[in-house]
């Protein structure tokens, strides 16, 4: 695996952003936004999936970072259920719900792998401060 450098570059980082911002623009239209308090909640598992990728990364050890990837698959499972009672609810179409919940699926089967290979490799997440400068 090629060495990240920045959060941004994580591909399950990358489907998190598509999540939170589809779950953005779904809970903008029809009665799913007047119900603020399903919205609000949706809304923040979602941003939270990414988060907490980006948290992990940022960590200090890589036990922490795993940790922090098994949040976000856990605010993903919780973007799943919310999308189902979305759907029960009738808020949503067809195709939002089915896609909203493929990106959601793929986040946390993408999630369950980065952790996988992470406790596979542990040599696989060394820092490196290489052309940094520090003041003094």
């Amino acid at each position: 695996m090629p060495t990240i450098k920045h959060f941004e570059d994580i591909y399950t980082w990358k489907k998190a952003r598509e999540l939170a911002v589809l779950v953005h623009k779904i809970t903008e239209q029809g009665p799913f936004a007047k119900d603020t308090s399903l919205k609000n909640q949706i809304r923040r598992a979602a941003v939270s999936v990414m988060s907490n990728i980006a948290e992990g990364f940022e960590s200090q050890t890589q036990a922490q970072f795993v940790q922090y990837l098994g949040h976000a698959k856990s605010n993903a499972g919780e973007v799943r259920s919310l999308l189902i009672i979305a759907s029960d609810y009738q808020y949503l179409t067809k195709e939002q719900f089915e896609l909203a919940l493929h990106i959601a699926n793929k986040v946390i089967r993408q999630s369950t792998l980065f952790m996988e290979y992470l406790e596979s490799h542990p040599e696989s997440r060394r820092k490196s401060d290489e052309g940094v400068e520090y003041m003094v």
